[in-house]
């Protein structure tokens, strides 16, 4: 019979496991996200996700698996886009200087675009 006990979340991310996170997930962007016919196979994907799990559980508070970090990578990039709405327009305090690492460049307002 199955335990009474309520199931316990997980621990938030900390700094350092979202800052492995991001540096391994942007190091593989094109084998986890390129589209068209030169896209990895979900198997190769897998294999990567494996690989940024290693990467990150050394500096975890707790055990991750691959299913939390491809959430925590989705909440990322949702934050972001959200941040960058806000002060598209017009809204809100001005981006930071970090606030583009997480999106392409033809996503940032032409204010926060870097100069080329």
């Amino acid at each position: 019979m199955a335990e009474d006990s309520p199931k316990r979340r997980k621990a938030n991310f900390n700094e350092a496991e979202t800052e492995v996170l991001i540096e391994q997930v942007l190091k593989h962007e094109q084998l986890l996200f390129a589209a068209g016919p030169g896209r990895a196979s979900a198997g190769q994907k897998r294999k990567v996700w494996e690989l940024i799990r290693h990467k990150v559980n050394p500096v975890a508070a707790c055990p991750r698996d691959v299913e939390d970090l491809k959430k925590r990578w989705r909440d990322l990039k949702r934050r972001d886009r959200s941040k960058l709405c806000r002060v598209s327009q017009g809204c809100g305090p001005p981006a930071p200087p970090a606030l583009g690492l997480l999106l392409a460049p033809e996503e940032l307002p032409p204010a926060a675009a870097p100069p080329a």
